[in-house]
């Protein structure tokens, strides 16, 4: 593979979304990098009882440590945000309500408007090893095996993601253990590549419901006794298992460059390679399996391997991996590579943990952030090196402090490893973006406008939600967001109004302000909005009633792509077991608050706000409990409003009274 074929079947990374053990998402994340923060922790005991369990001794029925990486507020979700009703938030499998939100998130951040690609061959990869909340559900024997638990195998988590936007290209779950989440961005690279599908979202996801892997883990030797990975280091131990839920949006690099997409990095290339019979066992990992997969992901970039800035090592903190997996990048990597530039090398697993079958991209998110940052974070953990490594042989160099990325004229150049316990490497190159195909460059600082220059011209700001409460926690972030010293500062009023305009997606509740600089919107936003009768009024109000309006013969040339903040999703905690809260304590208030998808009144059919026949199915059910009253269901299916089930449940209570 030549550069010049490289370049035309690259893929741009758009946009990427996090939820990490202490950060949730990519500006946390980087922050916990570059502070060096360990935010790994005590086990909760809503996971399950570390007390019970922990030993230090080894042993059947023991797990080797109490702490790990969790990711906080795992039953928190927005289901009204999709249409969920709490009866169904509570039975889905926190691993696609997360997924959900965060998949949300990334096509936010890539500017990419969900209503607009339903329908179109947009594709889903995830890689995931885990069912641990079905699998506590059956474990509660023939009552936990519900038919809604159908909605918890494994192949639904991209299936969800695909129903709830309707996309309709390829919906794809990849375990490879450890590898799953880069072998998911391999494929989805394979697809765009291939013109399959013109847009892709990689993920991956964990959530570390149960202990009993940790318990197989420490019986194999394979658990970290202090919770912690220590790369690198003579100490090293095992890994620390840790949640994570992780998306990439991911394009055509020419397509993005012509969309005029914010480009947060550039897909090279890419190889996934099994080690076959190169080592003694399936389990064991294998130095050739390794190198081959490191020379044909660099030739498939048209990369030379001497040319690599950093790589973001599987780097579990494994005394038998480590030292396996940085021969290997000395030996591919270190070839023909200049003294004085030796490669950085460096695990997010030391920081938060081992995500397992989300570690991958975990790590190339860390990746993408380092190319943007233009530094590499230390990895912790590490005092003294492994001695199995010939670190005066290989060029390699493990940080213990925030360096900076070396300045070489051409885009700065990563990769990213991943190895699963099938076997399986993975290894994707990516680099930061030409020029030509940059991000949007931050305006130059703001200063007072000269004596008697002409008004700036105004723009108008558009902001709409789901609810009344989140469109008002909206326009609180927008306020922080354009204040001095807010992220929006540092781009032109008319491109963030733009962005807002054209690259988000408009709910029913809405808000539109004017102003002609960051501070006009900010009044705006906390205060009245003050139109004055500016020409701008007119579009404002058909915008609020919920009309289409045409931006851009508002806006005229179209403008830049600029970050905007994120969604504010108004939560509440879904989790078996669980009373929510009441509107009401009568039966209908219940029946409405558990299985309503939308606002109602009395007049509403139950058709129309999500009550169909499965609901109605298992309404009979919860109502018979709840009545101790037979429920004939013809009866009840002759329900058509609200009203007729407000006043048929009160019927109801008073027989039983």
């Amino acid at each position: 593979m030549n550069r010049s074929d490289a370049d035309a079947r690259a893929v741009a990374v758009i946009g990427v979304a996090c939820r990490l053990p202490g950060a949730s998402g990519a500006d946390e994340l980087w922050a916990l990098l570059r502070d060096g923060t360990d935010a790994t922790s005590e086990t909760p005991p809503e996971r399950y009882d570390v007390d019970a369990l922990h030993s230090p001794t080894p042993g059947p029925g023991h797990i080797a440590s109490r702490r790990a990486g969790y990711v906080d507020g795992i039953a928190h979700f927005d289901a009204e945000f999709f249409g969920m009703s709490a009866t169904e938030a509570v039975e889905l499998d926190p691993q696609q309500r997360l997924l959900l939100m965060t998949a949300w998130e990334a096509l936010e951040d890539a500017g990419q408007r969900p209503d607009l690609l339903a329908g179109s061959r947009t594709g889903v990869f995830v890689g995931n090893a885990r069912a641990d909340y079905l699998e506590l559900a059956l474990r509660q024997g023939p009552d936990g095996a519900t038919a809604s638990q159908l909605n918890n195998f494994r192949s639904l988590l991209p299936a969800r993601i695909s129903h709830t936007f309707d996309f309709r290209g390829p919906s794809v779950v990849v375990d490879t253990a450890c590898s799953s989440s880069l072998v998911a961005v391999h494929q989805a690279v394979q697809s765009l590549r291939s013109r399959e599908t013109p847009l892709a979202l990689a993920a991956g996801v964990n959530l570390k419901l149960r202990p009993d892997e940790g318990l197989v883990m420490t019986q194999a030797g394979g658990m970290a006794a202090d919770g912690r990975s220590k790369f690198g280091d003579a100490n090293a131990d095992g890994h620390a298992p840790s949640d994570a839920v992780a998306v990439v949006v991911l394009k055509r690099l020419a397509d993005a460059v012509a969309d005029g997409d914010r480009i947060r990095a550039v897909i090279q290339g890419s190889a996934v390679g099994n080690d076959g019979r190169t080592s003694d066992s399936v389990l064991n990992p294998s130095l050739q399996g390794q190198i081959d997969v490191l020379r044909w992901a660099y030739e498939d970039a048209g990369i030379d391997p001497a040319d690599v800035d950093y790589v973001e090592a599987h780097g579990s903190g494994s005394p038998a991996f480590d030292p396996l997996e940085l021969t290997a990048l000395g030996r591919v990597l270190g070839e023909g590579r200049p003294a004085d530039r030796p490669l950085l090398v460096g695990s997010v697993k030391t920081n938060v943990g081992h995500a397992e079958a989300a570690g991958g991209l975990a790590g190339l998110i860390k990746a993408v952030l380092c190319l943007e940052h233009g530094q590499v974070p230390a990895s912790l953990h590490l005092s003294t090196p492994n001695p199995e490594v010939a670190w005066d042989e290989l060029p390699l160099v493990v940080p213990t402090g925030l360096v900076d990325l070396p300045e070489t004229g051409r885009p700065t150049v990563a990769g990213v490893s991943g190895q699963g316990s099938s076997a399986l490497n993975a290894h994707v190159v990516v680099r930061s973006p030409a020029p030509a195909e940059a991000p949007v460059a931050p305006r130059t600082a703001r200063g007072p406008a000269p004596a008697g220059a002409a008004r700036p011209t105004p723009y108008v700001l558009v902001l709409s939600a789901r609810s009344s409460a989140a469109l008002e926690a909206l326009a609180r972030s927008y306020a922080v967001h354009l204040a001095p010293g807010g992220a929006g500062a540092a781009y032109s009023v008319r491109d963030i109004c733009y962005s807002a305009a054209t690259r988000r997606q408009h709910h029913e509740h809405r808000l539109a302000v004017v102003g002609a600089s960051h501070e006009e919107l900010v009044a705006a936003l906390t205060g009245s909005p003050g139109l004055g009768g500016r020409p701008l009024s007119a579009v404002t109000e058909r915008y609020r009633r919920g009309e289409d309006v045409d931006w851009g013969a508002v806006f005229g040339d179209p403008g830049r792509f600029v970050p905007l903040p994120t969604y504010p999703w108004q939560t509440k905690r879904y989790w078996p077991g669980e009373e929510h809260d009441d509107d009401g304590g009568d039966l209908a208030s219940w029946v409405l608050r558990e299985h309503a998808r939308t606002g109602f009144d009395d007049k509403s059919t139950l058709t129309d706000i999500g009550i169909d026949s499965l609901a109605k199915l298992r309404i009979i059910v919860e109502l018979t409990k709840r009545s101790s009253q037979e429920v004939d269901p013809e009866e009840f299916g002759r329900l058509r409003t609200v009203g007729e089930l407000r006043r048929w449940t009160r019927e109801l209570e008073a027989a039983a009274r």
